[in-house]
Formats: structure tokens, C-alpha cells, sequence
């Protein structure tokens, strides 16, 4: 589904890899502004570059795992969701959410050996350049979470791993410590959900802001919260095997590293995906998001 170029009372300030941002027209309409519309696209963007496909539906179901998400973990930090009521045009894909200041850093943790990981770890037995024991595989739980920083890139540039260190330097030491302290703890908790629901949480990615009204203070959980394209989900069946499959982008991730290997150099035009990988792909988001809501669905009914 192509995203709409116009929704009425609002202008589209921000276009991302996945997510579309609109504001108010009317400034003094929504808070003064300080609200905004998070729209999700079917796009699906690796290596950090949008690919010519789309995955139908894909929108729809990031925004309600996001929103489910932001529910189960709100009483572990603020976040910047606030309804799923917004207008026709973008109902079902979008949410309305606080405008925030963002961190430039994105936060990982990782707690089991993913493929990525593994590629650091092979050759230096270190995981974002922190050491580890030897003799861990792909599907290992590591000793235990690790915090992993990186620098957000500037668009079509890949983020950069960086040091606690460096993280410090650049948002101060206190924030950086606070900032370490509530992404495990959002891990711990979003785990052992998962895990209830028969799902692993390998790892996963978070960003972080503040209010504009709150000073430098208040952290607030934003973008997305544990999707498949800011997480890594494997089966906890499949873990226990040692051959888990991913269930997100890494998926395609794998499929696009086999095509194009002069596009990821940043040569030449940027594939299209086999109908196959995308229904697969699809297939892989939609079981995610029922094995989450679907105990909740029930409950509800």
C-alpha cells in the first residue's frame, strides 16, 4: 500500500526508511504542536538503504506490535505513545505519539549470539568490541546481556558502534549510565514476555528521547519498541535446536547479501525482491505479532 501524499490538517515533515512523521498545520492544534503522526510504511530498508519492494501489510502489523509494546513496558520508562486514533487515510498504520529531542545514539542489547554478532565475535571474540568467553555459536545466550552504543549515521550511512566511553563523551556520563540502566531493563522485561509466548528476544534495538517540557532529565522510549525491524526474534523452540531462523529483516538481509553484492559495495541498482522472499517474509512478520497479541486477543474476546 502507497502511503498517502497528503492528510488533511497535517504536512509530512520527515520521511525515513520505513516510518513517514506529519505535524499539525494548525500549530497551536494537538498539544501546541507538540504531538505528532508516526506513520509505518510497507517499505523494508537493509543495510541501512531502502529496497525497491515492499512487504504488504507490513505497516499494520510494526504499528500494532509497536503499540502493544509500548503498553506492556510503560511502567518501566515513559514513551511517546499516546493513540492509535488518527486519520482514515493512515488508520491502522499510525500512530499519534509525543514529539520528543532525540538521542543521537542508538542502543542495542544483545543477549544471544545472532549471525551479526558472530561475524565480530569469529574474529576478535568480542561483541561490540566487549570480550567474551570462547566456544560461542550462533544461538548461544551470552553470559549476559551486553549494552552495545552506537552513533546514529546521517541517512544512507550505517550507524557506528562506539565505545561506553565514547557515549559518554557525548551525552554525558550520567545520562549515558541512565540510558545503559533502562535499555537492559526494557530487554530483561520485553525477554521474559517474549519467552512467555514462546519467542526469544536475541536481541534488540532502542531509541531514546526527551521532552520538550522536561529539560534533559526525563528519558522517553521512542520510534518503534521491540519490532521485527528493530528486533531480533527467533522461535524458542528452534533456539533450543541451535538453528534458529530470524524473524525479521535479517531474513532479507541474507536474501539481498546473496544478490547484490556490487549494490552493497554501492554499486548499481538495488534489487527486487523474489515474490517468494517477500510472502515469506510477510509470513514471518504476521506470526511474530500473533504469537504476541493473540493470547491478549483471546483474553479480550
Amino acid at each position: 500500500m502507497q502511503l498517502p501524499s497528503i492528510i488533511p490538517n497535517w504536512t509530512r515533515v520527515y520521511t525515513g526508511k520505513v516510518h513517514d512523521v506529519y505535524q499539525p498545520v494548525h500549530t497551536l492544534a494537538h498539544t501546541a504542536g507538540d504531538t505528532v503522526i508516526l506513520v509505518a510504511s510497507d517499505r523494508i530498508a537493509v543495510l541501512d538503504r531502502v529496497l525497491p519492494s515492499v512487504i504488504p501489510g507490513k505497516g499494520q502489523t510494526l504499528t500494532a506490535i509497536a503499540a502493544w509494546w509500548f503498553d506492556k513496558l510503560e511502567d518501566v520508562v515513559p514513551n511517546h505513545f499516546l493513540s492509535t486514533d488518527v486519520p482514515d487515510e493512515v488508520a491502522g498504520r499510525a500512530m499519534l505519539v509525543q514529539r520528543l529531542r532525540m538521542y543521537p545514539i542508538e542502543c542495542t542489547v544483545v543477549g544471544y549470539m545472532t549471525v551479526g554478532a558472530f561475524e565480530e565475535y569469529s574474529g576478535a571474540r568480542t561483541v561490540g568490541g566487549q570480550e567474551l568467553p570462547d566456544g560461542l555459536k550462533v544461538g548461544d545466550r551470552l553470559p549476559e546481556p551486553l549494552f552495545v552504543p552506537s552513533r546514529k549515521g546521517e541517512a544512507g550511512h550505517d550507524d557506528e558502534t562506539i565505545s561506553f566511553t565514547e557515549m559518554c563523551d557525548m551525552v554525558g556520563h550520567e545520562p549515558a549510565e541512565q540510558l545503559r540502566e533502562i535499555s537492559l531493563q526494557l530487554y530483561e522485561r520485553a525477554f521474559e514476555i517474549a519467552k512467555g509466548r514462546g519467542l526469544i528476544i536475541a536481541e534488540c534495538k532502542l531509541e531514546f528521547g526527551a521532552s520538550y517540557d522536561s529539560g534533559d532529565s526525563e528519558f522517553v522510549l521512542g520510534d518503534q519498541a521491540f519490532t521485527p525491524d528493530s528486533a531480533t526474534y527467533w522461535l524458542e523452540s528452534e533456539a533450543k535446536e541451535g538453528l534458529p531462523r530470524a524473524f525479521g529483516k535479517e531474513y532479507v538481509r541474507n536474501a539481498v547479501r546473496k544478490r547484490a553484492a556490487e549494490w552493497i559495495k554501492g554499486h548499481g541498482p538495488a534489487p527486487i525482491l523474489a515474490a517468494d522472499v517477500v510472502e515469506e517474509m510477510g509470513s514471518r512478520y504476521r506470526l511474530v505479532e500473533k504469537m504476541l497479541l493473540g493470547e491478549d486477543d483471546a483474553n479480550e474476546a
